[in-house]
C-alpha cells in the first residue's frame, strides 16, 4: 500500500505547522522532538527560531545526544555550551538525553547488523516523537533524513559509536567496517525506535540549504541546491525516498549533480532498502501537495 507524504513548496515555519496538520497524527502525552543543534561552526543547520512554532505546537520538548567523534557536541559539557550558544534553550524545553548514564537499551528485532541499541537513556520520560530533519548530504551515509534523525540521532555517544562500527564500536572511525553495513545498522537502530513509539511518531523533512556535508560538520560546504520544499509523512522510508526522488527530479538545479555524486558514491540509498526490507516502511508512496 502507498504510504502518504505530504509536501509543500514553501519553507516557511507556518508550512511545517500545516504539513503536521495534514498528516493527521495528533501527538498525545509527553512529547519529544528530535531536533540537530548543529556542531559549531556549521552555517546550514535549522535553528531554533525556525522550529519554535512547531515545537510550541505540540508542547514539545527538544532532544539531542552527545557525538562520537571530536568536536562542540562530544561531551556533555560541550554540547551543553553548544546548544546554549544556537539558541536552544531560548524558547522551549530542551533534553541532552544522554547527559549522564547509563544509557537505554533497545532489543533490535530481526536485525541485519545489530543486536542492540543504546540510545539516550532519558527516552523513557516521553510518550511520543516528532522527528524533524533537516535534508542534505552526509560525508558516510550519502545522505541525512528521517532514517537516520532516529538512528543516529537517538543513540548515545556509545550507541552512535555501535551504529558506526557496525555493532562494534571499537571499530567506530575504522576503515574496516564495510559503508554498506553501517547503513544497514542505521536501519536496524531506527526500528527500535519506532517499536518503542510503537506508530506514535511523525517525521517532517525540510529541503533547503541543501549541501553535500551534514550538520555534523563544523567545516560544511555551502548549499548546492536550491531549497526544494517541506515534507511530511507517517512513514520516514516513504519521506526519504521521496526527498531522494525530488532530487533526482530536479535536473535544472545546477547542483544536483554534486548532491547526486555524494549520495551515490556512499551507496545512500541503501539506508532506505534495508529498512524497507526489515518491514518499517515503504518506499511506495503517494505525494500529496499541500499549497
Amino acid at each position: 500500500m502507498k504510504q502518504s507524504v505530504y509536501f509543500s513548496g514553501n519553507v516557511t515555519p507556518q508550512t511545517v505547522i500545516k504539513l503536521y496538520d495534514a498528516v493527521g497524527k495528533e501527538l498525545t502525552g509527553k512529547v519529544a522532538v528530535k531536533i540537530h543543534s548543529g556542531e559549531e561552526g556549521n552555517q546550514n543547520f535549522l535553528r531554533s527560531e525556525f522550529w519554535r512554532p512547531m515545537i510550541e505546537k505540540v508542547n514539545g520538548t527538544a532532544i539531542e545526544c552527545n557525538t562520537a567523534y571530536a568536536g562542540s557536541r562530544n561531551t556533555t559539557e560541550k554540547h551543553l555550551k553548544t546548544l546554549k550558544k544556537h539558541g536552544w534553550y531560548k524558547y522551549f524545553p530542551m533534553d541532552l538525553m544522554d547527559a549522564e548514564g547509563p544509557d537505554m537499551e533497545l532489543e533490535v528485532k530481526n536485525g541485519a547488523v545489530l543486536k542492540k541499541n543504546y540510545v539516550g537513556k532519558n527516552l523513557k520520560n516521553y510518550d511520543s516523537m516528532l522527528v524533524l530533519s533537516h535534508f542534505k548530504g552526509h560525508p558516510m551515509g550519502g545522505y541525512g533524513g528521517a532514517l537516520k534523525q532516529i538512528s543516529i540521532g537517538v543513540a548515545s555517544s556509545y550507541g552512535k559509536a555501535n551504529i558506526h562500527g557496525a555493532g562494534a564500536p571499537e571499530k567506530v572511525w575504522s576503515p574496516e567496517v564495510d559503508n554498506d553495513k553501517f547503513l544497514e545498522a542505521m536501519a536496524d537502530a531506527a526500528s527500535t525506535v519506532m517499536d518503542y513509539f510503537k506508530g506514535n511518531i511523525v517525521y517532517i523533512n525540510v529541503m533547503c540549504n541543501m549541501s553535500v556535508d551534514c550538520d555534523c560538520c563544523s567545516v560544511a560546504e555551502d548549499p548546492c541546491m536550491k531549497d526544494i520544499g517541506i515534507l511530511a509523512s507517517l512513514d520516514p522510508v516513504a519521506v526519504d525516498q521521496a526527498c531522494l526522488d525530488l532530487v533526482y527530479a530536479a535536473a535544472d538545479d545546477p547542483g544536483q549533480g554534486h548532491l547526486i555524486e555524494r549520495i551515490e558514491s556512499r551507496n545512500g540509498v541503501h539506508t532506505i532498502e534495508a529498512a524497507a526490507k526489515l518491514g518499517i516502511g515503504s518506499r511506495e508512496y503517494e505525494l500529496i501537495k499541500i499549497d
